[in-house]
C-alpha cells in the first residue's frame, strides 16, 4: 500500500435520494485498486448504503455489487455510531462495521493523508 496514512472516503449523502452516495462508494474502490489504504466512513443517512433492501437506493444494484467487492477485500464501514439503524434487518449480509463517534471522526480525518467527501 501507498504511504501509511490512508485515505479518507466520508460519505454523508442520501442513497436512497442521490447517487453521490454510489459514486463516493465506487471512487473510493478505484482508490483501493490503485493499492492504497482507504478508509470508509459512514455518516447519516449514508448508513443506508448498507440497507438490505437495495431496490430502495439510487444505483441499488451497483451498490450491491461494490459491497461484495469491499466485503470480499475486508473493508470495513466506519459508521457514525448515532447514525446506526435499530433495525435487525440492516447490514445482513455482516459487512464489517467499525462504529465511530464523531470525535472519532475528526481524528481520522486529521490523520488521513487525502480526503473525499460527499
Amino acid at each position: 500500500m501507498t504511504g501509511d496514512r490512508p485515505v479518507l472516503v466520508v460519505i454523508a449523502a442520501d442513497p436512497r435520494h442521490s447517487g453521490r452516495a454510489f459514486e463516493a462508494m465506487r471512487i473510493g474502490v478505484g482508490v483501493v485498486a490503485g493499492e492504497n489504504a482507504v478508509v470508509f466512513v459512514l455518516r447519516g443517512p449514508a448508513v443506508h448504503l448498507l440497507d438490505d433492501d437495495t431496490d430502495a437506493l439510487v444505483d441499488g444494484d451497483d451498490i450491491a455489487k461494490f459491497r461484495d467487492n469491499l466485503r470480499a477485500l475486508g473493508i470495513p464501514f466506519h459508521v457514525e455510531a448515532e447514525a446506526l439503524p435499530p433495525a435487525s434487518d440492516w447490514n445482513s449480509d455482516g459487512h464489517s462495521v467499525v462504529p465511530v463517534s464523531r470525535d472519532e471522526i475528526a481524528a481520522l480525518l486529521r490523520q488521513a493523508r487525502r480526503i473525499l467527501m460527499f
